[in-house]
């Protein structure tokens, strides 16, 4: 599960690596990341999230049921902590895969309403209505 929880991560980094920067990947994944949230895609990803912050509440639970074992008889024995920081560990990265999905969907949201208002201000300003600063004091000299 570890090696699994560290390539996601290594995914995601990527993904929002690219998704600050411009350029032609960035189009790319803002398109698959739009087809991504459109029918039954979103449906498939909220599953894999749900999933995946189940899994990371029982990771949690076993540490605390961990801990709690320890104290009580006072000492732990190898294997315990062995397990222990495995869980801890398979939690931090489950934590940090959710908190980076999180991160990708509000990058995503934020380009894309950029985007539309970049293409609104174009448009405005080709079609005249805000007339460049230069040509109103011509006009108010003349």
């Amino acid at each position: 599960m570890t090696p699994l929880l560290f390539i996601i991560l290594a995914i995601e980094i990527g993904v929002i690596i690219i998704m600050l920067f411009h350029s032609p990947l960035r189009n790319l994944i803002i398109m698959g990341l739009d087809r991504l949230k459109q029918g039954r895609g979103l449906v498939t990803s909220r599953t894999v999230v749900a999933t995946l912050f189940t899994l990371f509440v029982f990771n949690l639970y076993g540490i605390f049921k961990t801990q709690k074992r320890a104290m009580e008889v006072g000492t732990t024995n190898p294997t315990d902590q062995v397990l222990l920081a495995n869980r801890i560990l398979e939690a931090s990265l489950m934590g940090f895969c959710l908190f980076l999905g999180l991160m990708i969907d509000r990058i995503h949201y934020y380009v894309k309403e950029l985007w539309l208002l970049r293409k609104s201000l174009k448009a405005v300003r080709d079609s005249n209505v805000i007339q460049p600063v230069n040509k109103i004091k011509k006009t108010l000299s003349d």
